[in-house]
């Protein structure tokens, strides 16, 4: 028996990328798995392959920036299997681009998705989850929220505020009951990549300057899992971004002279 068999799980943006290999590998481990979508098409379909392989699915269109939304799908799951035991706030969005180039707009659509559709599931299965006495919330930042990268500093800033929202919370939820762990990806290969707005910059340019090798997002669900299965308060996934995250610890005046040097050679990639 694994410890998500049996288990009542809600997946954000689990129609692709990571929220769909999380889906995935919780239904292979014998969860039952919601996933929620804004693409309620795409989710359909993500839940209809699942099921066709045996695993316990099902799917709901869900808008993360509409509390009243997830509110309503948490009462819902609860009712219908009368608990929820992990809650994956992992619906993201990404921009990139330099400071000076964004518009209030792009921080507002970026923080709203980011950092308050994770509030939002938050909010909204805690309470059910101190009733329980049990539960696990994960929430998905990035190396991004550990480690001040440029050249994308609405995302960073949506993603250092998950990890201060994630590793307060642990510390209130434990005497709840209540575990909370916060997934740090590093480089995934995932279709966030294609859909990313690129402000003022070289797309094709900026993707061929990535520094590390694209990891495959059903790589990165394993590792996610086994850090929850492990209770790990914060989850880094793959060795590049370990590394990153040891040197802003060991040295964070390096790696912000080493963010300032990418900063510098990114202005090859502006558009004229």
């Amino acid at each position: 028996m694994t410890p998500f068999e049996g288990r009542t799980a809600i997946v954000t943006g689990g129609a692709s990328g990571i929220g769909r290999a999380l889906g995935a590998e919780l239904a292979r481990h014998g969860a039952r798995v919601v996933l929620a979508d804004l693409d309620g098409a795409a989710a359909e379909r993500a839940a209809a392959e699942l099921a066709a392989r045996g695993g316990a699915a099902s799917a709901a269109a869900l808008d993360v920036t509409d509390a009243g939304q997830v509110e309503d799908l948490v009462r819902r799951v609860q009712g219908d299997h009368g608990r929820l035991d992990l809650m994956f706030n992992n619906a993201g969005i990404s921009m990139v681009g330099e400071a000076r180039d964004l518009t209030l707009a792009a921080w507002h659509r970026i923080l709203d998705v980011n950092l308050y559709g994770v509030i939002h599931g938050t909010q909204a299965a805690y309470p059910v989850m101190i009733e329980q006495r049990s539960g696990h919330i994960v929430n998905t930042a990035s190396i991004a929220g550990l480690v001040p990268l440029p050249l994308g500093i609405a995302y960073n800033a949506s993603k250092f505020a998950v990890v201060g929202l994630s590793l307060t919370l642990r510390a209130e939820a434990r005497g709840h009951g209540v575990r909370v762990s916060v997934a740090c990806p590093g480089f995934i290969d995932t279709p966030l990549k294609d859909s990313l707005e690129y402000v003022n910059l070289d797309k094709q340019a900026a993707m061929r300057e990535l520094p590390f090798r694209l990891r495959p997002a059903d790589e990165c669900a394993r590792a996610i899992l086994r850090g929850v299965a492990r209770d790990r308060g914060v989850i880094v996934i793959t060795a590049e971004a370990r590394a990153l995250w040891y040197l802003s610890r060991l040295a964070p005046r390096l790696t912000v002279a080493i963010g300032a040097l990418a900063a510098r050679r990114s202005q090859k990639l502006r558009l004229p």
